[in-house]
């Protein structure tokens, strides 16, 4: 029965429930419903789908995510960064507006599904690390920043293509003679309400007398009455004769659940999106998910969480929706409304298929402009310039990952710009790796210590020559290890044994160990003695399965001490050193 609840999580909080948390997932679904509508239908516009499409791919997913995912409050659902995705990796290979553009969409939700219920049943979740921090913080700050200037020309109403930012930024100044005052009005009233609400309104509310959590869950409506109120705006005065952009019919219903029919052709065109959009999902949904789990001292599991994440994106895929992952905002909000259990995004599921079978018509009067106000609203805040400052000034090597993501993805697209960041996060790893810190150590005064000769008041022997390296020994950095070593020896003529400190070290790879070997080889022709300290259990156990403890011309010692004590020279003056 343990078992069967680690794949499916629903069986374990399932047992517990009862009508006090019921009460709380009610809600929690009531307000990230409210929420989440007009954010569906804004994120399909931004992924260039029918607006219809946004809502599918936030019922089903929902579901599958309650059964199979381990975080109490995340709410998956369409998200900005994965539908910016999506528009360019479909927009390449369809035509906007086709029946072949939606086949591709739902077709990339089911291989990123697939490939994410793959990743955890193989338990690869690990793979994801090679996205770094700065990575994706340049990334998500260059795509909010592409997202709201994609979402300008809503705002103007002027007809502008582009994929980057140059594209864009060009489309709109050729076109600035065409704006449409009333869209403009429409678009800056509803950013600047949204904006409003977001910053000052629940201050404003609080201050009023209302409590704080009312307060919260009125600030939270503010982009549905925005829709309500424009919508009533653009009825009663026929802004759509006036040349006001409107989102027209939707198809009023739920669609019936189907795999998409691919072909093999269109799954080799997806395979590098689907890899990109599957690995940034992830890595948004769980910084989330244990995020909000920390808060409440649960824990979730990460490799059972690709196979939610995975289940999600093939119900999206059924459903004729497109690939979701975990979003910030809706889960924070949904956390913050009180959300015991998964079965909150159950509760939220139905409310959304309420509104694609009863609200639909409703909509067909809802200016452009107000979906993409709520898109630039929302998307500004994953704007992080303090972050850059802050990796700015903590490493610069992790700054020029960071610009060199944000840029390229600007000037040339999201997935440059990603595959940018993280092969220089790769190759400035190889390169600060490839030349380990090394330090030659002496004895701390009165202690049993030792530290950098070159950072602390030391006494060091001139018969030994103690180093330290900081980094595990590999490939990259084995010929640097010989070289440096060279180099320490020629300095100290009187060495007469050196001793390799390693307690950084946690592995030594075949290349490594054979250039320990050499350095043991040319030691030894120059009459020095060649000892280990401090090896840890795991990279001791690999050594003992090669004959180089055999061949080492000296010892290997628990600790640096005990080294010092079994070689200090005798009739040797020490040497004292101050930093």
């Amino acid at each position: 029965m343990v078992r069967i609840e680690k794949i499916l999580p629903i069986l374990a909080w399932g047992k517990a429930y009862d009508r006090a948390v019921m009460t709380s997932d009610l809600v929690a679904a009531m307000i990230v419903t409210i929420m989440l509508i007009p954010q569906s239908l804004a994120y399909a516009m931004l992924a260039d789908l029918p607006p219809e499409v946004g809502l599918y791919a936030s019922i089903l997913p929902l579901v599958a995510y309650a059964v199979f995912g381990t975080s109490r409050a995340l709410a998956v659902g369409p998200v900005a960064v994965v539908s910016l995705m999506t528009a360019s990796a479909i927009g390449q290979i369809a035509e906007q507006g086709t029946a072949d553009y939606l086949t591709a969409a739902t077709v990339l939700a089911l291989l990123s599904g697939a490939m994410l219920v793959l990743m955890g049943v193989f338990r690869l979740g690990f793979l994801a690390n090679f996205l770094s921090h700065p990575v994706i913080s340049g990334f998500i700050t260059a795509s909010g920043l592409l997202i709201a200037a994609s979402q300008l020309k809503h705002i103007l109403g002027v007809p502008v293509k582009g994929d980057t930012l140059p594209d864009i930024l060009g489309g709109l100044l050729s076109n600035i003679g065409n704006v449409n005052p009333i869209t403009l009005a429409i678009g800056g009233g509803a950013i600047a309400f949204l904006y409003f609400a977001r910053s000052r309104l629940k201050g404003l509310l609080t201050g009023s007398g209302l409590n704080s959590r009312l307060s919260d869950i009125l600030t939270k409506t503010a982009p549905i009455l925005t829709v309500a109120i424009t919508i009533l705006i653009a009825a009663t005065f026929d802004l759509g004769s006036r040349g006001v952009m409107l989102v027209g019919a939707i198809p009023q219903g739920l669609p019936v659940p189907a795999l998409p029919t691919f072909s093999l052709d269109l799954v080799a065109a997806l395979a590098g999106p689907v890899l990109l959009i599957s690995a940034i999902g992830f890595v948004e949904s769980v910084s989330v998910a244990q995020t909000l789990a920390s808060k409440r001292r649960q824990r979730i599991v990460p490799d059972q969480e690709l196979i939610g994440l995975g289940a999600a994106n093939i119900a999206s895929a059924i459903s004729s929706g497109f690939p979701v992952t975990g979003g910030f905002a809706r889960s924070v909000v949904n956390f913050d409304a009180g959300a015991e259990t998964p079965a909150a995004g159950i509760f939220t599921a139905i409310g959304i298929a309420l509104a694609a079978l009863y609200l639909t018509p409703l909509l067909a009067s809802l200016p452009q402009a107000t979906l993409a106000a709520t898109i630039i609203v929302a998307v500004l805040s994953l704007v992080d310039f303090k972050a850059i400052r802050s990796v700015f000034g903590y490493s610069k090597a992790d700054f020029a990952a960071m610009a060199a993501t944000i840029l390229v993805t600007l000037l040339l697209g999201v997935e440059p710009g990603i595959l940018s960041g993280v092969l220089l996060s790769l190759a400035l790893h190889l390169y600060r790796t490839s030349r380990p810190h090394m330090a030659v150590v002496g004895l701390v005064p009165g202690t049993e210590h030792f530290r950098n000769i070159e950072r602390h008041k030391v006494i060091t022997d001139p018969s030994i020559l103690s180093i330290r390296v900081d980094e595990s020994l590999y490939f990259a950095n084995s010929r640097y290890l010989e070289d440096r070593i060279a180099a320490l020896v020629a300095d100290h003529p009187k060495v007469r044994h050196v001793i390799l400190m390693c307690p950084a070290v946690n592995a030594i790879d075949a290349s490594a160990l054979e250039s320990l070997e050499e350095i043991n080889h040319r030691l030894n022709d120059a009459g020095i003695t060649f000892h280990l300290s401090e090896i840890k259990g795991p990279v001791m156990d690999r050594l003992k399965r090669s004959d180089f403890l055999q061949q080492l011309t000296g010892s290997v010692y628990l600790c640096q001490y005990e080294a010092m004590v079994a070689l200090r020279g005798k009739g040797q003056a020490p040497i004292y050193h101050s930093a």
